[in-house]
């Protein structure tokens, strides 16, 4: 019997697509019939080689509520789906999840018999599987909608990815009936070519500090500018650059000029494995992270890490692969990137951990073998 899985995609700008989008490839390969419902944007994130054996439909599953356009997207999800008749349903973040889980269920109980069909619905009952790859944002309004979206996933999924324990403990204080640890992670490198080191980054003699994620809050990069404040009298004067884009780069450039800091903004990057070769010292200041796919990069391009300590980072890193800081606190920041840059044997013992644990981390290969694993193990349940 052949597969079904429909992926159900909520707005992303980061890891958490390119982990989906790699899923959906993964299955297609194994054979498997497959569809992705998202937003129209990510339609891009899908393999150019798949095109053909996976299916895209657009659902307008956005980042903030939209009460309208909220119940619209739903009731076409589930129209959707029940045309569909998948036997998996992954959906990947809390919005896609509940909307997933409303489409399923709620939208079978009160709108199923009036424009599907009893006949047309029958015993059908996929399983649902929702992988959570994000904390809490801050703000009371926002926590509470997350927390009724955190509740809604707990009490009908058949089974919750975590890509983090703090979150696996969320979910089943919340009652989720089945957690599971996700397996994310990240492609393999591109070898950097000889006669491009520096990946253009053009800093001279001067040392390079190098943070690489959207520009937003929960990346900090704020916290990495105040710490580089810090080392403005030093000899010579590290560089800092920053690879990414996002709604935080006009605020961040002022706040480097405000600070004085030669900090320079490279946009978004297709080259990580050339600009992860040129760091000296790869920063990670967010204020959450899950199974960051930077981080498994920078670990795996044997770099220097200096990261906070937040989510499932220590996970990745352990112990000694990494100078691990409190978040949000710029002199530790500053202090743990000074100890790399001014000991070159730390620095050195750094990149060798780095690289140990690089061997030691999941494959996308991996990643895709548990989830067709769990699949079909909900699919003879």
């Amino acid at each position: 019997m052949t597969l079904r899985v429909a992926f159900v995609l909520g707005t992303t700008a980061g890891g958490a697509g390119r982990h989906a989008a790699m899923l959906a490839g993964a299955c297609a390969d194994a054979g498997a019939l497959v569809q992705v419902f998202g937003p129209a944007p990510t339609e891009v994130l899908l393999p150019p080689d798949r095109i053909g054996a996976i299916g895209f439909e657009v659902v307008a599953i956005t980042d903030r509520p939209r009460p309208a356009g909220d119940v619209a997207a739903v009731l076409r999800l589930r129209r959707s789906l029940a045309a569909m008749r998948p036997d998996v349903v992954h959906a990947h973040g809390l919005r896609a999840g509940a909307f997933a889980a409303l489409a399923l269920w709620f939208g079978a109980r009160w709108f199923g018999a009036l424009w599907l069909g009893a006949r047309r619905l029958g015993a059908w009952r996929p399983a649902l599987v929702v992988t959570v790859h994000n904390a809490p944002p801050s703000g009371a309004r926002l926590a509470v909608i997350y927390g009724a979206l955190e509740r809604l996933v707990a009490k009908r999924a058949d089974v919750v990815l975590c890509v983090s324990p703090d979150l696996s403990d969320r979910m089943r204080k919340l009652g989720a009936k089945d957690v599971r640890r996700a397996v994310v992670a990240a492609p393999e490198l591109a070898p950097v070519p000889a006669d491009q080191p520096s990946a253009g980054l053009d800093a001279g003699d001067r040392p390079v500090v190098l943070g690489v994620g959207r520009l937003a809050l929960q990346k900090d990069f704020g916290t990495l500018l105040a710490a580089a404040a810090s080392w403005r009298g030093r000899r010579p004067v590290p560089v800092v650059f920053i690879a990414g884009s996002g709604p935080l780069a006009d605020d961040l450039a002022r706040n480097a000029r405000d600070l004085d800091v030669d900090a320079r903004f490279l946009g978004a990057r297709d080259d990580v494995a050339g600009l992860l070769a040129a760091a000296d010292v790869f920063v990670l200041p967010s204020r959450w992270e899950g199974q960051p796919l930077i981080l498994q990069e920078a670990l795996r391009a044997g770099r220097p890490i200096v990261a906070a300590d937040v989510g499932g980072v220590r996970d990745l890193t352990g112990d000694d692969a990494a100078l691990l800081v409190p978040a949000g606190d710029p002199a530790a920041l500053s202090q743990a990137v000074l100890a790399v840059l001014d000991d070159q044997d730390l620095a050195a013992t750094l990149a060798k951990a780095a690289l140990c644990r690089a061997a030691s981390l999941p494959s996308q290969a991996d990643a895709a073998a548990a989830v067709l694993r769990l699949y079909r193990e909900l699919v003879r349940d």
